[in-house]
């Protein structure tokens, strides 16, 4: 069985292992650690299968990583991403709870986000529920999420303002998901016609 006879740190966070004196891979140092390679350390199965979970779980959090430099996104929005990066189940698991646990994965942080950057772009409550539903969050955190936002008739409100009321208007607080209840209050009952 091969024996680590040289472990020597590289740049960014790398290690250069050494087996029976021969170069053989470089490792992330967390996995090397997490791993418990050392100098004189045989790799037997068990040593071997320790590193191979290590990599993967690794790999699985530079992904999510990647993922949520760009983005906020949901549990459901991680195991996707990890899914089409065709992380192993299991490691998408452990992935998801150790970002979970350091509160970078958080669905009801990133419902009220989300919703209120939908809502600032002039979207309406239904749209932002089915947008919200889309992305994999529980029903009771989007209730939530649209509970914190101002009223959607005040949203509609200052939109007709800004639009003009009529019925172009109506059309289009209804493609933004704005229900009539909104709509009407907010041109005050008046879509008969465009101005």
């Amino acid at each position: 069985m091969p024996k680590v006879t040289r472990l020597a740190v590289e740049r960014r966070g790398r290690v250069a292992v050494e087996l029976d004196g021969a170069p053989w891979r470089t490792l992330p140092v967390d996995v090397v650690a997490r791993a418990g390679l050392a100098e004189g350390r045989i790799l037997d199965r068990p040593a071997l299968r320790l590193l191979r979970h290590e990599l993967r779980r690794a790999e699985a959090l530079e992904v999510a990583g990647r993922a949520l430099r760009r983005q906020d996104l949901s549990a459901r929005g991680i195991t996707e991403r990890l899914g089409r990066a065709s992380v192993a189940p299991a490691a998408i698991e452990e992935s998801l709870a150790v970002l979970s646990r350091a509160g970078l994965v958080d669905d009801a942080r990133f419902a009220r986000t989300r919703a209120g950057n939908l809502a600032e772009r002039g979207y309406g409550d239904a749209a932002i529920r089915y947008d919200l539903r889309r992305q994999g969050v529980d029903s009771e955190l989007i209730q939530q999420a649209l509970e914190s936002l101002e009223g959607e008739g005040e949203r509609a409100r200052r939109l007709v303002e800004r639009r003009g009321p009529g019925a172009k208007t109506a059309r289009y607080l209804a493609s933004k998901g704005f229900g009539e209840g909104a709509q009407e209050a907010a041109a005050g009952g008046d879509f008969a016609c465009d101005p």
